[in-house]
């Protein structure tokens, strides 16, 4: 398998007693740049990271035994990355996880690397489909819009992220989060397909990250949206719930097939 796509300071800080490269199932450029939003450092403006994501398949010992593993995070750079266990990546799926979901739908041309076990969760990807959606994608939005004049000088933010909020009254990141976030929600219970990269709103996302908007233009974005994405939720042809019985034996699969092929349980194990 080729591992040549993940950068190698991730693979270098990766502190577990196994390697990465042997139990990955997959790895990818996420967030702004997956959502054709990022904001180029040469931007006076621009805050956004790289973000990356990675799924993997701890070895039996550290998903059997005491000392259970499920997801590990780092900061360095530019980088802002996640990896997640298949076994908490899978119960995020089924909670419709705005910030996970994206993974299955993603071009191919933001995966770093791929193997065929993931494959097996793109087919499959119906299986985490539902109503379970608007729930997720609207509360992530709510918890935006809340956070975006209440948290302005929240821990998280760097120097130059607090200065464009004292520029602009408010978090025009988050902002931008929320709108990004109840298009896609409503658009994904209308039709069925997650449309993580923006085509047609990409320009007018970035614009509302920069600032350009007014406040309250956002506010009533935001509230045209959450009455969009109720509708489209009343409307939808997602099943109500998620596949979870069929979800969980694709992950018992995958996780065997996988221990085999790293040669931790016999072909037959």
């Amino acid at each position: 398998m080729n591992y040549s796509g993940i950068d190698q300071r991730i693979i270098d800080a990766f502190p577990f007693e196994f390697d990465l490269r042997r139990y990955a199932i997959v790895a990818a450029t996420m967030g702004s740049t997956s959502h054709n939003t990022y904001v180029p450092k040469d931007d006076p403006d621009s805050i956004d990271d790289v973000d990356i994501m990675a799924v993997i398949v701890p070895p039996p010992k550290f998903q059997l035994g005491l000392r259970k593993w499920k997801h590990w995070t780092l900061q360095k750079d530019e980088l802002d990355v996640v990896v997640y266990s298949l076994q908490k990546f899978v119960g995020l799926l089924l909670k419709s996880n705005p910030n996970v979901v994206g993974l299955l739908w993603l071009r191919p041309e933001h995966y770093l690397m791929l193997h065929p076990s993931f494959e097996r969760l793109r087919e499959n990807r119906d299986l985490f489909s539902s109503k379970v959606a608007y729930d997720a994608f609207a509360g992530y939005a709510t918890a935006q819009i809340r956070k975006m004049e209440g948290g302005a000088f929240a821990g998280y933010m760097g120097a130059k992220r607090k200065e464009l909020v004292e520029r602009h009254g408010y978090d025009a990141k988050m902002a931008a989060h929320a709108i990004r976030l109840l298009r896609m929600g409503t658009e994904f219970l209308e039709t069925g397909t997650m449309k993580v990269y923006r085509d047609e709103d990409a320009e007018e996302i970035r614009s509302i990250k920069r600032g350009d908007w007014p406040l309250e233009k956002v506010k009533e974005a935001a509230e045209q949206g959450f009455q969009r994405a109720l509708a489209a939720r009343d409307r939808s042809p997602l099943p109500p719930k998620p596949a979870f019985a069929q979800a969980e034996q694709l992950l018992l699969d995958i996780t065997l097939d996988l221990w085999r092929e790293a040669g931790d349980i016999s072909p037959h194990g």
